[in-house]
């Protein structure tokens, strides 16, 4: 399905990441193994996770490179473009997937654990889009329109909120806006944004959900997380063209189209509202509204 495409993945070296480009490598792409080898608070390890992932690719006769930037570092994602360029040639295809976890309760959430999520999962998301749709763009502007996709990750988190994560909540909701405004902003360079929302095991979700996540015994492994690749690798291919500026849900076997924010019932005065008369504005808007999804873990 992807022959010959050039695939950046990153945050690759493990768990989603690693089962993308391993997704990816298997329908014929080459792929660009990004991770910078940190633990789940972002401290570093030591650990070369994207060269072992390449390994992987290149034992079953694909072809693969590693790269260790940081995506949040605006240098470092276009340093990441470039060596898609460097090594195959082109771009086509970018799934921003890198990400690191602070959970707190907002009133225990220090300054750095909200700047180091939002840094990772949001800039580490705007930074490599723009510069492969700077890119794209040369390509259109030269007379070589690419047909070209980028896959972001949000979460169910940031679609319907999570307690004890308002900075990872903030970041996922902050990459769903992103992904529809690129999308329209893209769609003239022949590039494609959407995002996905996944549930899986990972090293963000084994132990918080610790029972929801654990594998099964036998049957069916609803929790692996190469069960969310397969759409990834979709929707990375040429045959998803006429899908933008999308949020699906995966989890399992059973993926959804997530519902945006609408524009819901109103009441026009056709001039300016007192204070005193917006209490049953209020309540009527809300009672004619539909209920609100529950914020995952509210009691």
């Amino acid at each position: 399905m992807c022959q010959g495409r050039v695939v950046i993945v990153t945050g690759a070296g493990r768990g989603i990441g690693r089962a993308h480009a391993l997704g990816f490598a298997a329908e014929g792409a080459h792929v660009v193994v990004n991770d910078v080898g940190a633990a789940l608070d972002g401290s570093a390890t030591g650990e070369g996770p994207a060269a072992d992932v390449v390994a992987e690719i290149e034992a079953l006769g694909g072809k693969a490179v590693a790269n260790t930037d940081d995506v949040a570092d605006f240098a470092g994602a276009q340093r990441l473009v470039a060596s898609a360029l460097e090594h195959f040639g082109r771009l086509d295809v970018l799934v921003n997937n890198a990400g690191v976890v602070r959970d707190r309760m907002l009133v225990n959430l220090a300054e750095p654990e909200w700047d180091a999520v939002i840094r990772v999962h949001l800039k580490g998301h705007f930074a490599p889009i723009r510069h492969a749709a700077a890119y794209w763009r040369a390509e259109a502007k030269a007379g070589r329109t690419p047909s070209a996709r980028v896959i972001n990750t949000s979460s169910g988190a940031g679609l319907l909120g999570s307690v004890g994560q308002s900075n990872y909540v903030a970041a996922k909701a902050g990459i769903a806006g992103l992904t529809v405004v690129a999308a329209e902003e893209l769609a003239r360079y022949g590039v494609t944004v959407n995002a996905i929302a996944p549930s899986a095991r990972t090293r963000m979700t084994e132990d918080v959900f610790a029972d929801m996540m654990a594998a099964p015994d036998d049957g069916f492994d609803a929790m692996a997380p190469e069960n969310v690749s397969p759409l990834v690798v979709w929707l990375g291919s040429e045959e998803s063209a006429d899908v933008t500026g999308r949020v699906f849900e995966v989890e399992g076997g059973k993926v959804s189209l997530a519902q945006a924010w609408r524009h819901g019932p109103a009441e026009d005065k056709g001039a300016r509202w007192e204070p005193a008369e917006l209490g049953p504005v209020v309540a009527g808007l809300v009672e004619r509204a539909p209920a609100p999804e529950p914020v995952y873990g509210a009691s």
